[in-house]
């Protein structure tokens, strides 16, 4: 029989210590080693326990879930699944996933809640998937405000939507994705679409802090909404994306509600509305989404990027178009951003 998947339990609420590992241990595959009661306590047992994985809280006493995580990756890296109530915080939820946390996965109802139950299914799956990841390519993103202030001058000014970035992953994605547009030049003639895997909950938080500390302007992809240089627009991929020409020729987002993946949907319509000048990217994730899309993409003339299997922190989502042949490029993430730039000043 497999080892089974050892996990430790930080919350200050006994309830919801209690709660967690009642859900967690219904799984044959999971067993919860121990609890702790704040991240102080939490990062002395990860040191002398060793678990596979943990779940974190973020509002506790003594030592609360940020500092927790800053300790943990730089003493102790483990992957962290963040289970906490504070998704209306833009700050929190963006730097927790900034930091390197595997995923925030809301509690339900709060701390105390009858049914949190009806998520467990959810926390299991986060559990079992944050054991497979490759901890090493989880890195924290370093950004202060003066990153933004220091380029602010670059979204100003005329400048036409010569290329769409189309970006999408999945699983750990918001991760990269800020690493990626705060080493992006906003000067560029392009607007950048993203999908990625992050709670409806989170997004308009997430966004609002994102938007303070990188030189792009960060908006929520919405329906209607037209695409500006400059400009990234963010979509939880719980919300399929098109791209399309409205009446007076403008590029436009339009919610979209086929049985395609969200992947396949933004890169084969980024394909249609700008053919040869659309520039397809994918990052770390799971699955096979956006690999039809990328032969779309490469149909119409446009250049198709995937990030280095190597540096993902899953290599599944990257694996699958890389092997299909729909990849123009594969690039080391450190790579990415001088590349991008480079295609889009290539001759016409």
């Amino acid at each position: 029989m497999e080892k089974k998947i050892k996990v430790l339990v930080v919350d200050d609420a006994l309830f919801m210590r209690k709660a967690v590992t009642d859900i967690l241990e219904e799984d044959p595959d999971i067993q919860v080693l121990d609890t702790a009661k704040d991240g102080k306590e939490g990062l002395s047992k990860i040191k002398k326990l060793r678990p596979d994985v943990i779940t974190l809280d973020i509002d506790m006493p003594v030592m609360d879930g940020l500092t927790a995580i800053r300790h943990i990756m730089i003493e102790s890296p483990v992957p962290i699944v963040v289970l906490s109530s504070l998704f209306g915080d833009g700050a929190i939820t963006f730097d927790a996933l900034r930091l390197g946390v595997v995923d925030f996965v809301p509690k339900p109802s709060g701390a105390i809640s009858k049914d949190i139950g009806k998520e467990k299914q959810h926390v299991i799956d986060r559990i079992k998937i944050a054991h497979s990841v490759n901890l090493e390519n989880l890195r924290r993103v370093k950004l202060t405000k003066s990153n933004a202030d220091n380029q602010l001058s670059d979204q100003y000014g005329y400048r036409s939507l010569d290329y769409i970035l189309a970006v999408g992953t999945n699983l750990t994605g918001p991760n990269t994705i800020i690493r990626l547009i705060s080493s992006l030049s906003p000067a560029l003639p392009a607007a950048v679409v993203v999908v990625q895997e992050i709670s409806p909950q989170i997004i308009s938080s997430f966004v609002e802090r994102f938007d303070m500390l990188v030189p792009w302007k960060v908006e929520v992809a919405r329906d209607d909404t037209i695409l500006k240089p400059g400009t990234c627009y963010i979509s939880s991929n719980k919300a399929k994306f098109r791209m399309d020409l409205n009446p007076d020729g403008e590029t436009c987002l339009k919610s979209h509600n086929g049985s395609e993946g969200p992947l396949n949907v933004l890169f084969s319509s980024a394909a249609e509305t700008y053919r040869h000048d659309a520039i397809g990217l994918l990052l770390t994730g799971l699955g096979d989404d956006g690999t039809d899309g990328f032969g779309k993409i490469k149909s119409e003339g446009g250049v198709t990027l995937a990030q280095e299997t190597e540096c993902c922190v899953y290599p599944n989502l990257t694996h699958h178009a890389i092997q299909s042949g729909k990849v123009d490029i594969v690039v080391n993430e450190k790579k990415l951003p001088r590349t991008i730039e480079s295609i889009m000043s290539r001759p016409v």
